[in-house]
């Protein structure tokens, strides 16, 4: 596999989104290259990749996919990029701010990283920058 595709995403998220402490991927060949480590290195990202056989990893992901899939893109027939691009958005705004989640107690991702936000470092820590960001770009939550 190719790592400029990854190396110009990573590029890009860091500069959209600020920089991570830890970046964790898989051991593909695209995430070992000497240029996608030197681009975390040189970010100051530690870097943490799973082991060998770690599926469990990917579990949370991989269940977030499927539903995106069942919930959203199977159900429409989306006939451009621009409009399975809102129809996305508008699932993940949904799936964020209003589906109840039961790992999270029956809140939303969105009302447990508010929580999160609160009690931790007054509101300054990075992640909790990185809350009010995407609350700032979607409004449903602030």
């Amino acid at each position: 596999m190719d790592a400029d595709f990854c190396v110009a995403a990573l590029e890009e998220a860091l500069a959209r989104y600020g920089m991570p402490d830890i970046f964790n991927t898989d051991q593909g060949s695209q995430f070992t290259s000497q240029a996608f480590t030197s681009a975390l290195r040189n970010a100051d990202v530690r870097n943490s990749m799973d082991g060998r056989g770690r599926w469990m990893d990917n579990v949370f992901i991989e269940r977030l996919w499927r539903s995106l899939k069942y919930e959203c893109v199977y159900l429409h027939a989306f006939e451009t990029g621009l409009e399975l691009r809102a129809g996305l958005g508008r699932w993940i705004t949904y799936y964020n701010t209003q589906h109840p989640h039961s790992g999270l107690a029956g809140t939303t991702p969105a009302e447990a990283y508010r929580r999160i936000g609160q009690s931790d470092h007054g509101g300054q820590a990075r992640h909790d920058l990185m809350i009010k960001r995407a609350a700032y770009l979607q409004p449903g939550l602030a």
